[in-house]
């Protein structure tokens, strides 16, 4: 695969995104016992827009909505996401809209799901493109643990891009208004026959319930590089620290 083709596939996002909307989302899900759906609209800044340990650019600002309900035994989840942020010359791909959908099903043994995340790209260099993932996840108790591989559905890739992420988080409960969540994940590259370590991302952020059903999280994250191979955009990627805030209210 060539470089160009594989950095303009990464310039889509998931996140946080994989690193955070389907993660509300999914915990709407896990705190729903009815058939009544939850939303949660979200919004915050983050200093630089890291994906998959790649910069795309700096000052993040990002709104989203969520919805999520439970219908025999099945979570099921959707949303939008939407961003604006200064990216480097030449890419002139400044806003991001992505579109996901969930369904997933806890066996006891382990929560297993599958989705899909449609990336529109504004900008005149900017490529849409297409994800399903499957994903499974377990408590342990010291940590959830997560597997989740992402499938490219678009022509552009080249191929299928075969991208897996393996995780573990954590969240403390300091007091009945606050909270503390810590994860991190490693980010693998599988991709005919070139499979290699991409990035080791750390995220930390403090839950604050300043009122009922309304949060305020302030998170910092730290992405180090491990790709080293020169076909993919990850041979140039450096070490990353980010911080931000997010504010989000569910109904």
């Amino acid at each position: 695969m060539q470089a160009a083709t594989e950095y303009q596939h990464n310039t889509m996002q998931i996140h946080c995104k994989t690193i955070g909307a389907l993660a509300a989302a999914s915990a709407l899900v896990a705190g729903n016992a009815s058939a009544e759906i939850e939303y949660e609209i979200h919004t915050g800044y983050t200093s630089e827009y890291i994906f998959r340990g790649i910069d795309l650019g700096n000052d993040l600002a990002e709104v989203g909505v969520d919805a999520a309900t439970e219908y025999n035994g099945f979570g099921l989840s959707a949303g939008v996401w939407a961003t604006a942020f200064d990216s480097p010359a030449p890419d002139d791909i400044n806003s991001e809209v992505d579109f996901y959908g969930e369904v997933s099903y806890d066996f006891g043994w382990a929560t297993l799901a599958t989705g899909y995340i449609y990336y529109w790209n504004v900008g005149s260099l900017g490529v849409d493109d297409q994800e399903i993932y499957f994903s499974a996840s377990r408590d342990f108790g010291f940590a959830e643990a997560s597997i989740t591989y992402f499938w490219d559905l678009a022509e552009n890739g080249g191929g299928n891009n075969g991208y897996t992420e393996f995780g573990l988080a954590r969240s403390f409960e300091l007091n009945p208004c606050l909270a503390l969540n810590v994860g991190t994940n490693v980010g693998l590259l599988t991709e005919s026959g070139c499979d290699h370590f991409t990035a080791w991302t750390t995220k930390a952020s403090l839950d604050w319930g300043f009122v009922e059903n309304a949060k305020l999280s302030p998170f910092i994250a730290l992405s180090i590089a491990l790709g080293e191979d020169n076909g993919t955009a990850w041979a140039q990627t450096d070490n990353e620290f980010v911080a931000g805030s997010m504010l989000s209210v569910s109904f």
